[in-house]
């Protein structure tokens, strides 16, 4: 069984492989998995996103959907197993689409994360790397999403960008 730091920070861009490798992280610590799933199907196409991530994902997953509370959820977890949080991105954008608190909803997704009794990969799009959105909402996502990056970021043990598939560490040693 492979050991894990108890946070391991993963982002990269949209279809970059963070998810499969974030996978195959957790997968190869023999640990029992469970999934906490941030996305929404609110339309055809991303229902087929989310199928297609269960079926990369494959059996041995328990899948806990938590689209605007996924600090419950770690709270609830067995220190025996392993957590991938996937991810920070969907859920920022439920948070700010429901008009709840942002500052409070990421202080107490953090401090969830910190008290988590077992190893957690998280999961986030990078998203200040283009160009700045022409209106203010898109902004006001652009700017917390930058936010709560930098404060995982600082949380976590190791940090992990993925581009074309292929893991680049930012923080700490690639696991």
């Amino acid at each position: 069984m492979k050991k894990l730091q108890n946070l391991i920070f993963i982002l990269g861009g949209a279809s970059s492989g963070k998810s499969a490798y974030a996978e195959g992280l957790v997968t190869s610590t023999g640990r029992p998995r469970t999934y906490i799933a941030t996305a929404q199907a609110f339309d055809a196409e991303m229902k087929a996103k989310i199928d297609a991530h269960i079926i990369q994902r494959g059996a041995g997953w328990t899948t806990v959907d938590a689209p605007l509370d996924p600090a419950d959820a770690l709270r609830q977890q067995d220190p025996a197993g392993i957590v991938l949080l996937d991810c920070v991105t969907l859920w920022l954008t439920n948070i700010l689409l429901a008009d709840r608190n942002i500052s409070a909803a990421c202080d107490d997704l953090l401090a969830a994360l910190a008290a988590c009794p077992c190893p957690v990969v998280v999961v986030s799009n990078e998203v200040g790397m283009g160009i700045v959105p022409d209106n203010a909402l898109s902004r006001r996502f652009r700017n917390a999403q930058g936010q709560i990056n930098r404060r995982l970021a600082a949380q976590a043990e190791t940090v992990v960008a993925v581009m074309a598939g292929l893991p680049l560490a930012l923080k700490g040693d690639l696991p």
